[in-house]
C-alpha cells in the first residue's frame, strides 16, 4: 500500500478520510478475485462477525461459515454451551440451509413466531417421520386465525429434490416452477435442508470455511480474568477452530499473562488477541503468543469509549500501523470496528488487515440471536448493545454478589439498547455479505489484484476532505 504521490498523512485517518485510486488492471472480472484470507484461520471470505451477544449465535455462525467467513462466539457463553453450539454448527450441511420445521398439528401462531428466524421466511411442515408435506410462508399466515392448524394452509406444491442435487440444477428447477424454496431430502425421504434460488447461486460463488474434516468453522472468545488456561482448554475441547482472547484494552499486563496461559495448553488452532491500536501493542501481543491481533479502540457503533475517556485512535491509521508491524513478524491483524459500508472493509484490507470484524451492522438481520420486533410504524428491527455496556456487564457479572454487581454497574462504556432496523432490501446477513463481497471484489479489480495480498501490495490511497467523502455518496432521491 502506498499513498498517492508519496504524500504521507500529517494526521491519523478514519475510513472516511481516504479513498482508493484506480490502477491499470488486467483483471477482467470480479469473479477472478480470490477473497481467501492468509492468516491461517481457514476463512475464504475476509469478514469476521464480532463476539457480541446481540450478533453472534448459532444461526449466524452456520450461515456466515457457509459463505466463507467466521463468527466468534462471545466470551460470556459457558464453555459447555460453546461445545453444544460448535457441534451443532459442524453438523450443518455445507450447502443446504437448516430448515424451520413444524407439523401440521401446530398452530399458525407457532409459524409466525418462527419465520423471523430465517431470511427465507418460510416454515416446512413435516409428518411424524420427518418427511415434508409442504411449506407455509409468512404471507400464507396473513388474515388467518392464529389458532388455526398449519395443515389447513400448507402448500404441498413444493420443489423437492435429493440432497446431492447440484445447486445449479436446484436453481433451474425453482426457476422453472416459479417457486422460492426447494426442499432437500435424504435417501429416506426425510427433510434435510432448504435452498432458495439466490442461495443456490451463492453456493456456486462462495466457498464455505471448512475444517480438515469438511465441517463448517466457528471461533470463540474468552476473557483475561480468572483461570485463563482452564477456560481456554474448556473452549478448545469444545472443538472451536479459532480462539480469541478478548479485552477492550489489549495492551496490558493481564493480556500478556493471559496469552502465556493460553500458550501453556498448547492450542492447535490460531490464537487471536486484542484490542490494540499501536505497533508496540501489536508486537507485544505477538511476542506473548498471538497469531492474529485485533485492532481497534472506540470505532464501534455501540462503543462510547472515545467520548467517555478520550482514548482510542482513528481506525484506518491504527490498522495501517499495526498491520505493518504484524507483517514484519509474519503475523496478521483483524480490523475490528468502524465498518459502516463495504468500502470500509476494502480500505481495511488495503491497509493490510487479513479480515475485518463486523458487529452492529449484522445485528439487524434475521440471523442475529435477538427476537424480531416491530416499531410503531410496523417496521422490523432487532436490538443491539455494546459488550462494555451496562446490559452486557450485568450479564457478565450475574454470578457476583449484589454489592460487586452494583459497583461494577457504575462503570460501563457502551450503549445498552439500540434499534437496528432490518433493511427491507437486505434483511439477511447473506444479503450484506453479497454487498460486501461485490464491493471488495470490485475494489480488487480497480487495483489490478487477484488476491487480497496483491490488493494490499498494489493499493494506492489518497486523502480526502469531508466534502470529498460526501461527493461519493449516492443521491437516490435526487437533489
Amino acid at each position: 500500500m502506498r499513498f498517492l504521490d508519496g504524500h504521507r498523512p500529517a494526521n491519523d485517518l478514519t475510513y472516511d478520510d481516504v479513498f482508493l485510486v484506480p490502477n491499470r488492471s488486467d483483471v477482467e472480472s470480479r469473479f477472478d478475485v480470490d477473497l481467501a484470507t492468509a492468516d491461517g484461520t481457514g476463512a475464504t471470505f475476509p469478514v469476521v462477525v464480532a463476539n457480541m451477544t446481540a450478533v453472534a449465535g448459532r444461526r449466524m455462525a452456520e450461515t456466515v461459515a457457509r459463505r466463507g467467513g467466521l463468527v466468534v462466539l462471545p466470551q460470556d457463553v459457558d464453555p459447555a454451551a460453546v461445545a453444544d453450539i460448535t457441534a451443532w454448527v459442524k453438523s450443518r450441511h455445507v450447502v443446504w440451509d437448516t430448515p424451520l420445521v413444524l407439523t401440521g398439528g401446530d398452530a399458525v401462531a407457532d409459524a409466525l413466531n418462527l419465520v423471523g428466524k430465517r431470511a427465507h421466511g418460510a416454515v416446512v411442515v413435516v409428518d411424524a417421520d420427518g418427511r415434508p408435506t409442504g411449506v407455509v410462508t409468512e404471507e400464507a399466515c396473513q388474515g388467518v386465525d392464529r389458532f388455526a392448524r398449519l395443515s389447513e394452509i400448507v402448500d404441498p406444491a413444493v420443489v423437492t429434490v435429493p440432497l446431492d442435487t447440484a445447486p445449479r440444477e436446484v436453481f433451474e428447477r425453482l426457476h422453472e416452477h416459479g417457486d422460492r424454496l426447494a426442499l432437500g431430502v435424504d435417501e429416506t425421504g426425510r427433510l434435510a435442508g432448504v435452498l432458495t434460488p439466490v442461495a443456490a447461486l451463492r453456493a456456486e460463488i462462495y466457498s464455505p470455511a471448512l475444517d480438515t474434516s469438511g465441517k463448517l468453522r466457528v471461533a470463540a472468545a474468552i476473557g483475561v480474568n480468572g483461570d485463563v488456561a482452564a477456560k481456554a482448554e474448556a473452549v478448545l475441547n469444545g472443538g472451536v477452530d479459532v480462539l480469541v482472547v478478548d479485552t477492550a484494552h489489549g495492551h496490558q499486563e493481564k493480556m500478556i499473562a493471559a496469552l502465556k496461559a493460553v500458550r501453556s495448553v498448547s492450542p492447535a488452532v490460531p490464537v487471536v488477541a486484542g484490542n490494540v491500536v499501536t505497533a508496540e501493542g501489536t508486537r507485544d501481543l505477538i511476542a506473548a503468543g498471538a497469531d492474529v491481533v485485533k485492532v481497534g479502540v472506540g470505532p464501534g457503533a455501540m462503543c462510547t469509549t472515545r467520548m467517555a475517556t478520550g482514548v482510542g485512535r482513528p481506525q484506518f491509521s491504527a490498522v495501517t500501523e499495526c498491520a505493518a508491524a504484524a507483517r514484519e513478524l509474519g503475523k496478521h491483524v483483524w480490523a475490528d470496528g468502524g465498518v459502516r459500508h463495504p468500502r470500509d472493509i476494502a480500505l481495511a484490507l488495503a491497509a493490510g488487515a487479513s479480515a475485518a470484524m463486523v458487529g452492529s451492522w449484522f445485528a439487524g438481520t434475521h440471523e442475529s440471536p435477538g427476537d424480531l420486533r416491530y416499531d410503531e410504524q410496523g417496521r422490523p428491527y432487532k436490538e443491539s448493545f455494546g459488550m462494555a455496556s451496562k446490559r452486557a456487564v450485568g450479564a457478565r457479572t450475574r454470578t457476583d454478589n449484589v454489592y460487586e454487581r452494583a459497583k461494577k454497574g457504575l462503570f460501563e462504556e457502551g450503549i445498552s439498547s439500540s434499534r437496528m432496523a432490518l433493511d427491507p432490501t437486505r434483511p439477511g446477513v447473506e444479503d450484506l455479505l453479497d454487498s460486501i463481497g461485490s464491493g471488495v471484489r470490485s475494489a480488487c479489480t480497480y487495483a489490478g489484484a487477484r488476491t487480497l495480498e496483491e490488493f494490499h501490495e498494489r493499493a494506492v490511497l489518497g486523502i480526502q476532505s469531508a466534502a470529498g467523502f460526501a461527493e461519493g455518496r449516492p443521491l437516490p432521491s435526487g437533489w
